[in-house]
């Protein structure tokens, strides 16, 4: 059996490569959020696999976080726009960046959100592309950066930039202190080139990217992408050989690092006794007992497929109407970035496609669709994959998709099966996924009932193979092969 990487590794690993350098990642979303509840200020640690992977990083070599700061109670714990966290420990220090309101409209929801997320995800939504949002977008990176500079002016520093919000932030850290050692992931696709350069800034904006020393995407198809970008666009040297780029006489390196999540956590918190009374209790809530339950998971966002996944549900019971009354599809998922018209649109279009569906197909008391628009605790949503028969991954296009890897690593039972699409990073490595194109209502719905039919021994067998691959792919691997993969100076 091939050995998974562990935080112990990790550490040692960053402990060994560290010394004398001070770590600072640079991120739009924060580690740890102070919010107000029942009028007390408490701290909540952000979801998501970077967080899970770098706080313990973080603690370990008492680094620097750099984020925007917006939680409700943020600015009353800070301190010169500094607070120590974890709130118990005080290991490494979070550094606030205040954004006004004006800043906040064109740098996330304007260039970040209406601008790139669209143009990357191939998912046929027109980007909004404004030129006053790219100033805005530039004015925040450099904000960034200027920020970072003031702790790591007299120190020698590695800074980790994460996600496409702040691909311009080396270039202008780089300009103020030169021997910065700068790493970038970037989290979501990169789109092959007749997509990309619609970017009416798309020279500028590499650039920013190529002085980055260090830049990673999820999977070798994205990094190929972007360095056919650099060929067609750029005077550099594409060397496709060691998958590096020189241009203006410095190297960066691309590399593909598939991101993660920690599978032994989420299994050790799947079977706790927490999880097991929320199973109990949304089992109850709606009226899931004695039903064949699938279920699909994620914030409300076009490139998730939701309306292609209702849609193939649709199709199932239309084809197979003795399962009306046998089955339950349960939705989960939050209204995001709602002030965009795209996703009030969405959200709409969703809604009333639920209830289409639901008339349609619906038995006495039973409805087919399960819509829960509420927050859920980890937990909750912990006890929804575990109750889950089916889990459902329908999107349009994904860098990897977290949520698959999530409900394999909940499996403890492996009970469950996966159905992924097809145009995921996450379906390149899980191969006992049964794969759907989620633009064929028929094959979702084929695929559906296929998995409905599984015999015992077939889904216990692909969920023991899909566990062993999330076992050893976990996220220790990822940042583990990013900080090997860093290039210090040799003295």
């Amino acid at each position: 059996m091939i050995r998974a990487w562990s935080k112990r590794t990790v550490l040692d690993l960053v402990r060994d490569k560290f010394s004398g350098y001070l770590f600072v990642v640079v991120s739009n979303r924060q580690p740890y959020i102070y919010k107000f509840v029942k009028g007390r200020i408490e701290c909540m640690k952000g979801p998501g696999g970077v967080i899970t992977a770098l706080d313990p990083v973080m603690c370990e070599l008492k680094g620097l976080w750099v984020a925007s700061g917006s939680g409700e109670a943020d600015r009353l714990v800070a301190r010169d726009s500094k607070v120590r966290v974890p709130p118990q420990e005080e290991s490494y220090t979070l550094k606030y960046v205040w954004l006004t309101k004006e800043e906040n409209l064109g740098f996330y929801y304007g260039f970040s959100n209406q601008a790139l997320w669209p143009l990357m995800h191939l998912v046929y939504v027109r980007p909004q592309i404004k030129e006053e949002d790219w100033q805005v977008y530039k004015k925040v990176n450099k904000k960034f950066a200027q920020s970072v500079y003031k702790e790591v002016k007299d120190k020698k520093a590695i800074v980790f930039f994460q996600d496409y919000h702040l691909a311009l932030g080396s270039l202008y850290l780089k300009e103020l202190k030169p021997d910065a050692i700068t790493l970038f992931f970037w989290h979501i696709p990169w789109p092959p080139y007749d997509v990309f350069r619609i970017l009416p800034q798309r020279v500028e904006f590499l650039k920013g990217l190529l002085s980055y020393d260090l830049l990673g995407f999820h999977i070798r198809y994205f990094g190929n992408n972007f360095l056919e970008a650099v060929a067609s666009e750029l005077e550099a040297k594409v060397n496709k050989e060691n998958s590096s780029v020189t241009f203006q006489s410095h190297t960066s390196l691309v590399r593909a690092y598939p991101i993660s999540v920690d599978f032994e956590g989420i299994s050790q918190k799947a079977k706790s006794l927490e999880v097991e009374k929320a199973m109990r209790s949304l089992k109850e809530d709606f009226s899931l007992e004695g039903k064949k339950i699938i279920v699909g998971l994620d914030r409300i966002d076009y490139t998730k497929g939701i309306i292609e996944r209702i849609l193939g549900v649709d199709k199932l019971l239309e084809l197979y109407p003795s399962l009306k009354g046998k089955i339950v599809f349960v939705q989960v998922g939050e209204i995001s970035r709602i002030h965009l018209s795209q996703y009030k649109k969405l959200n709409d279009e969703i809604n009333a496609l639920v209830e289409e569906v639901n008339f349609r197909h619906r038995k006495g008391s039973w409805r087919p669709i399960v819509f829960v628009r509420r927050h859920l605790s980890f937990s909750e949503l912990l006890a929804f994959y575990r109750l889950a028969d089916i889990c459902l991954v329908t999107s349009l296009h994904d860098g990897m998709n977290l949520v698959a890897k999530e409900f394999v690593s909940s499996q403890v039972e492996e009970r469950g099966v996966l159905v992924l699409s097809k145009f995921t990073g996450a379906a390149r490595q899980l191969k006992e996924a049964l794969i759907v194109n989620p633009y064929s209502r028929e094959e979702v719905a084929l695929v559906l009932y296929r998995a409905l039919s599984m015999r015992e021994e077939e889904i216990k067998e692909r969920m023991r193979r899909l566990r062993q691959s999330v076992r050893v792919n976990n996220i220790w691997k990822w940042i583990g092969k990013i900080i090997a993969d860093i290039p210090l100076p040799k003295f």
